[in-house]
């Protein structure tokens, strides 16, 4: 199997240029936004999630549930091809990291605790995300 090639590339710099320092350390240093703290925790509107770093569509509002964790949780991304999966052993824990499959921007991680029909929590950082209505998606 071929290596996933990411095709949205920048600088370190380019990146410190687009993105808030928040974002930043989230989406490129895998930082982890404080529970309850992000502006997409508890949105209910109607639309789609991209990535914040490249606009890459990653998640589906009517995929969005409460997972009561403090971060904003789907149970699937839009498209099987919209986010990867890798191994994470940082914190002294073994998780499943989600990262952009565009930018290779870290998201957050997917956990076997979810709702049907997939049983998966896709826990999201709101700094990783930019909501768009259905209007502005289309």
């Amino acid at each position: 199997m071929a290596e996933h090639v990411f095709p949205v590339h920048r600088s370190d710099e380019q990146w410190r240029e687009l993105l808030t320092a928040e974002q930043y350390h989230v989406l490129r240093r895998a930082g982890t936004e404080r529970a309850f703290s992000g502006e997409y925790c508890n949105r209910r509107t109607d639309g789609v999630y991209h990535c914040a770093g490249c606009d890459n569509e990653l998640f589906d509002s009517k995929t969005k549930f409460d997972s009561g964790t403090g971060w904003p949780s789907f149970y699937e991304p839009i498209d099987e091809g919209a986010v990867m999966e890798r191994a994470d052993h940082s914190a002294g824990m073994v998780r499943t990291e989600v990262v952009c499959a565009d930018c290779e921007g870290h998201l957050g991680h997917v956990f076997n605790d979810g709702p049907e029909p997939t049983g998966l929590r896709y826990c999201i950082n709101s700094a990783a995300l930019k909501f768009k209505s259905r209007e502005q998606a289309g």
